[in-house]
């Protein structure tokens, strides 16, 4: 699966108590059994995979098509594993808003509780770059005010970032998982899905390369040289290669942050992005300087590329039934404290439920199916059947 994102209609208004309730307990339980089944490392893997987090999110009775199921599913995650996770070396910090710049305090308090493999300050890092880099070498149109950092105390870790765009009323969400990137600045994000794409000038994509670099480089050089270069473009051509979005900043604020990077000597672009206020404004200047001097061609090629259970919050496709919903935590608490006792005969029936229905999507899609003889008295539905609770699916 490659990088991308997924996008949500902005919708506003709050989760009733009742719900997030629920969604709090399903979704402890729900990564409990991960966790006993799959270990911490699987748990990250599938928070950074957007189809899966959507498909719980559902699960959970939320709407599918909100831009509140990022938020509401995150807080759920983060509260429901308050106990359990750090018990088990899972750990949630970060959120919405003002609980999202609180992330690396949060990060640094949770090291100081507990027994951690690595230096916080490289979690620290991790989290400020994924933010950094959604917000400013990603430019989407989408504001970023959503940032959940998920990490084991191995150091391992996964981001689910979101952003909104007012204009279009949508938002955006962004994943990431350290275990498949290779570096900050090529292809970070680890998974993403999508239905719309807009112009984006995506400076961590592999096409812009060789952009990033150059524009690392030009940072390095005297600040009045980049200055006049860009005036001199400005004043030359009012038709710039770049979104209408994009405005150009004033030469007085690129004066400040050309100055800063100047003084740090950025190496490479993973380090001109740590330079205080070197955001997207001075990022752009630095691609036309480099586009329009030097030739580089910038790629604005966009990285973007459901199953429900229990109804949705608004009452689409139905509305929550609250024991339904009650009934399927409860149903996978009772199989996972039997299998904590060494009793797992129901944590394989459920394995072997997703299997069988994995099986059966298969045989549907392929021109054979129809020809296929009906499910026989003695099969594995059949004795599988018994060991589930109504509601649980």
């Amino acid at each position: 699966m490659k990088t991308g994102t997924a996008n949500l209609p902005l919708h506003g208004g709050q989760c009733p108590a009742w719900l997030f309730g629920h969604m709090k307990r399903l979704c402890q339980t729900l990564i409990e059994v991960i966790i006993e089944e799959c270990g911490v490392d699987e748990v990250l893997r599938r928070l950074s995979d957007p189809f899966w987090f959507q498909a719980l999110g559902c699960v959970a009775g939320f709407d599918w098509h909100s831009s509140g199921l990022t938020t509401t599913v995150c807080a759920a995650i983060k509260e429901g594993l308050q106990q359990i996770g750090p018990a088990a070396g899972l750990f949630c910090s970060g959120g919405k808003g003002r609980t999202a710049r609180q992330t690396p305090a949060e990060i640094r308090r949770l090291a100081d509780r507990h027994p951690l493999a690595i230096d916080a300050e490289q979690l620290v890092y991790a989290s400020k770059m994924a933010a950094k880099i959604d917000s400013s070498a990603v430019q989407d149109g989408f504001q970023i005010y959503h940032h959940f950092f998920v990490f084991n105390w191995e150091g391992r870790w996964t981001v689910i970032q979101q952003g909104m765009n007012q204009s279009i009323r949508e938002a955006r969400r962004y994943h990431w998982l350290s275990a498949q990137m290779q570096c900050f600045t090529e292809e970070p994000q680890a998974a993403v899905c999508g239905d719309s794409t807009v112009e984006t000038l995506n400076l961590v994509s592999q096409e812009n390369q060789s952009l990033n670099r150059l524009c690392a480089d030009l940072s390095r050089e005297a600040p009045h040289l980049l200055i006049q270069e860009f005036k001199s473009i400005i004043s030359r051509s009012r038709s710039i290669n770049l979104p209408n979005r994009h405005s150009i900043p004033s030469t007085a604020y690129l004066n400040k942050a050309i100055q800063a990077a100047y003084e740090m000597q950025p190496q490479n672009f993973e380090q001109l992005l740590q330079v205080p206020g070197v955001g997207g404004s001075t990022l752009r200047a630095l691609c036309l300087v480099a586009e329009v001097a030097y030739g580089a061609r910038p790629s604005y090629t966009d990285p973007v590329r459901y199953a429900f259970a229990h109804g949705g919050k608004d009452g689409f496709p139905f509305p929550v039934n609250q024991d339904d919903i009650a009934n399927s935590y409860q149903t996978l608490r009772r199989a996972l404290l039997k299998a904590k006792q060494g009793r797992r005969e129901q944590l394989h029936a459920l394995r072997n439920l997703a299997a069988w229905h994995s099986e059966m999507v298969q045989v549907k899609a392929t021109p054979q199916s129809r020809e296929r003889a009906p499910l026989q008295p003695g099969n594995r539905s059949n004795q599988l059947a018994p060991m589930i609770q109504p509601g649980l699916f």
